[in-house]
């Protein structure tokens, strides 16, 4: 699922001349095919554990790593033991799974491969009788993992993908570093996904991010910004990426729907969720965005997130819709 990119809104402190008083350090680099960016207040650089964590996702549930975890899974290799963070991911996964009566599904990977969207060959022509005979291998329940961590695929053409929830994962999992350093203050952004807890030291006040324009061109527009504390945040937008069939011209959008096995079409341009940590919101924003849009008010209000759509209505004009914890943090 492409997120969009989150514009932090803050300044960097300049760095001081005594190594023992704390600054505000900033990372940003590459990971997980995306781009991060991880401010914290320390007297001490956490580059190298925040890199030993990325290859520790990426060799663990990465689609693109031959020789991952979850690539040889998919390849149909037998009696691989998987490592914590992959059972954490998955009974996440199985959790949302089932709160979303199956609309966030990380076994889905053989029809998103199938549009072109996956790290997998598309199929050039796609049919109805297609798309049901790749339905048959969609459905996390059709995997276990034992208390050793060995997998058990129903059907080894079974295809896992943790692609719209690992990058939420992985913030947490530097939050969790950070947390065990003693660090009181940061904001983690990793492709469009943040957590942050405390505040900005040099503002003295929370957080503060910004969602991008769901119809930008080619400048930033900043449609919402908000105050982010003790909280994990995710945006899900199904606009930008699209597959057009070379012989009937049809033109997807990339939010494949696991109970039809076809791309949702709805009025939704986006969904920016905040959650308890920020692996729920990237999987519940994915969810949302695959519901249409009375199905997404009716989950909301038994559901402890809260969210800000984007959508498009009747008569062709932008609207939005938030529930109210989520307008508490307008930035007026």
């Amino acid at each position: 699922m492409k997120k969009l990119y989150i514009l932090v809104l803050i300044l960097l402190v300049a760095c001081k001349n005594n190594p023992s008083e704390k600054i505000l350090m900033h990372h940003v680099g590459e990971a997980l095919g995306t781009t991060y960016s991880i401010r914290y207040e320390s007297d001490k650089n956490f580059q190298n554990e925040i890199d030993g964590i990325f290859n520790r996702v990426n060799q663990s549930m990465s689609t693109y790593l031959p020789d991952s975890d979850i690539s040889r899974l998919n390849a149909g290799e037998e009696n691989i033991q998987v490592d914590s963070l992959f059972i954490e991911v998955f009974n996440a996964s199985m959790e949302v799974w089932k709160a979303t009566d199956g609309y966030f599904d990380p076994t889905v990977g053989p029809l998103v491969n199938a549009y072109g969207f996956g790290p997998i060959k598309k199929i050039d022509t796609l049919n109805p009788q297609v798309i049901d005979s790749l339905r048959q291998f969609v459905g996390i329940d059709k995997i276990t993992i034992y208390r050793d961590g060995t997998v058990i695929k129903e059907d080894p053409r079974v295809f896992i993908d943790f692609n719209a929830i690992a990058k939420g994962y992985t913030v947490d999992l530097i939050g969790r570093m950070l947390d065990q350093k003693g660090i009181k203050n940061y904001l983690i952004e990793i492709g469009g996904e943040l957590l942050a807890k405390g505040m900005n030291r040099e503002k003295e006040s929370d957080w503060v991010v910004a969602i991008d324009h769901p119809l930008q061109k080619e400048s930033r527009e900043i449609i919402k910004t908000i105050y982010l504390k003790n909280l994990g945040m995710a945006t899900s937008g199904n606009y930008r990426k699209t597959y057009t069939d070379s012989l009937t011209g049809q033109v997807y959008n990339h939010t494949i729907n696991p109970k039809t096995g076809h791309p949702q079409k709805n009025n939704i341009l986006s969904v920016t969720v905040l959650a308890e940590n920020s692996m729920l919101a990237d999987a519940y924003a994915t969810a949302l965005l695959v519901m249409d849009f009375e199905s997404s008010k009716n989950f909301l209000k038994a559901t402890p997130i809260e969210v800000y759509m984007i959508y498009i209505d009747e008569d062709k004009n932008l609207e939005e819709y938030m529930t109210d914890g989520f307008k508490n943090r307008i930035v007026e």
